[in-house]
């Protein structure tokens, strides 16, 4: 009699078990991370808007009639302006409104919000 080599169910039901476990462990860690991303995201564009909204000040000596900026795919950008002052805020939408940290906000003196404590978040 020929003897075949092959798996047997029991050794396809334990590899099937470690890349549940592996995965349940992963995807996880992969969401949070995309998260991260996508918050340091609209933090790059609340700099970016913060320095368009310095450059139109340099020149116009106030704030109000600065273009609008509206944000990225995950996060819109709201702005306050009087005519000395500005303070900017990216409010998470869609699925990124999970995110921990929740509004960031900026203002014309550099300081720096959130919904958590300032460190954690920017």
């Amino acid at each position: 009699m020929n003897k075949q080599k092959a798996f047997t169910l029991i050794e396809l039901m334990v590899a099937v078990a470690i890349v549940g476990i592996l995965v349940s462990i992963a995807y996880p860690t992969y969401q949070d991370s995309v998260m991260k991303s996508r918050c340091a995201d609209a933090k790059g564009a609340l700099l970016v808007y913060a320095n368009t909204m310095e450059r139109y000040f340099t020149v116009n000596n106030n704030y109000i009639g600065v273009p609008t900026n509206t944000g990225t795919t995950y996060y819109t950008i709201t702005s306050e302006v009087t005519v000395s002052t500005y303070t900017l805020s990216a409010v998470p939408k869609g699925v990124q409104s999970k995110d921990k940290c929740g509004t960031l906000t900026l203002t014309h003196l550099g300081v720096k919000g959130s919904g958590l404590a300032t460190a954690d978040c920017w």
